[in-house]
């Protein structure tokens, strides 16, 4: 008979198909709300249409597993990544619909999540906002749906992450501190990543002890759950996904000397992370306009643009409009009016 789980299956198919705006932080309001009052619910069993099995469930969790990696390796922008939607919109919104037990439920909820949340995430680098925003907050209702309240802080983290990088400083704070506090038994690193993203906001915010001391406590819970366990979408939070973000925060905090300090504590992200490789050039070709030494800067700054436009990411633009804020003080140098010039030769090719 039709219950609780028809009603969410048929809610989210909806958000699938219909839903579309463009980024507003006020559209968190009601599902962050939501989870924080009651992050799990119960599960049911559903019976009507397709019958769902194990089978459906390994499928779903190696497409996820399959999506993850080519985000990491390829960025947002590709083929594959555009497939993600479509993938969820033809195969998996079906499925919410079907026949199932209440274990097989939950696992098709929180894998649906998984999925959810890594095509938000690459609508995200695309610079498709208000397609990624969509996708977050039904990454949010499913983890809710399928109980699992760690998936659910991951994805509260990455959306105050969105937040934060559209502007929103105080609301990705806040959401971020959701994400930690509201269920402190946490696996490690899922807590850590949470306090991660809420240094940034606070390093975004020009708050030096916040930040530090924030950094230091994401830093500490990444060493408690380096020993791998875990869930494998969390894999991702090592020491040099740390170097990298604390290498932005003191960035932002127009500390060079941290930064680079920072950035010699391990070595640059590889193949497998090649996006987080461009972050890192773009924050170091900051820190050395910032430090004044034109040259190496731009010879970075030009690195991270060739990855960047080649992933094809919106999202890394963004970072190079922050790098460019600190060249004003060489804005008539003619390599600089060129470096200039690329960016946004590049950007208008990725958003027209």
């Amino acid at each position: 008979m039709p219950g609780r789980q028809s009603r969410h299956g048929r809610e989210i198919r909806e958000w699938f198909l219909y839903s579309s705006w463009a980024f507003a932080v006020s559209a968190f309001a009601t599902p962050v709300t939501r989870w924080l009052v009651d992050p799990v619910e119960k599960t049911q069993a559903r019976s009507g249409g397709l019958a769902v099995g194990r089978g459906h469930i390994t499928e779903l969790q190696e497409a996820a597993d399959a999506a993850r990696v080519w985000d990491s390796r390829y960025g947002g922008a590709g083929w594959k990544s555009k497939s993600l939607s479509e993938y969820l919109y033809e195969r998996v919104a079906p499925l919410l619909k079907g026949s199932y037990s209440e274990p097989v439920g939950r696992d098709l909820f929180r894998v649906t999540a998984e999925l959810a949340r890594l095509a938000g995430w690459t609508a995200f680098d695309a610079g498709q906002q208000h397609a990624a925003q969509r996708h977050f907050i039904q990454a949010l209702r499913l983890a809710r749906a399928g109980g699992d309240a760690e998936l659910g802080s991951y994805v509260l983290s990455t959306m105050a992450m969105q937040a934060l990088m559209c502007g929103f400083t105080s609301e990705a704070i806040d959401m971020a501190q959701g994400a930690f506090q509201r269920d402190r038994r946490l696996e490690p690193r899922v807590a850590g990543f949470a306090k991660l993203i809420e240094a940034r906001a606070h390093a975004r915010a020009k708050d030096l002890a916040a930040a530090s001391s924030c950094l230091a406590h994401a830093e500490r819970l990444q060493e408690r759950g380096a020993d791998g366990g875990g869930p494998a979408w969390i894999g991702f939070f090592t020491q040099s996904r740390i170097i990298t973000d604390a290498a932005e925060v003191f960035r932002d905090l127009e500390n060079p000397r941290a930064t680079f300090a920072w950035h010699t504590m391990g070595g640059m992200p590889g193949s497998e992370f090649i996006r987080s490789r461009a972050v890192r050039l773009s924050v170091l070709a900051s820190a050395h306009a910032q430090n004044g030494d034109l040259g190496q800067s731009l010879h970075m700054g030009r690195q991270s643009l060739e990855i960047f436009t080649r992933l094809g990411s919106v999202r890394g633009m963004d970072y190079l409009q922050v790098y460019s804020r600190s060249l004003a003080r060489w804005r008539r140098e003619p390599q600089v009016r060129n470096f200039m010039a690329d960016v946004g030769t590049a950007r208008r090719a990725l958003t027209t």
